[in-house]
């Protein structure tokens, strides 16, 4: 892992954790809840894979909000 993509990952997950700080947490409902972490990871997870694209994190976060949005549900 070079140190380029720790760069990167660590950013995204920065930026994650202060777009989950800003978005009032308390209020939320668990089904939205969710749905921010599963973006969280999906971002993170799509970085990973793709050595930081920018395609494949966006994607990924696309389709980790929508699986942590069907998980929420119950």
């Amino acid at each position: 892992m070079s140190i380029r993509l720790v760069a990167r990952l660590a950013i995204v997950g920065m930026l994650a954790v202060c777009a989950t700080g800003c978005a009032s947490w308390d209020r939320m409902s668990s089904r939205q809840k969710s749905m921010v972490v599963g973006a969280g990871a999906g971002g993170l997870i799509g970085a990973a894979v793709s050595g930081g694209g920018v395609l494949s994190t966006v994607g990924g976060a696309a389709i980790g909000g929508v699986l942590g949005d069907q998980v929420g549900k119950r």
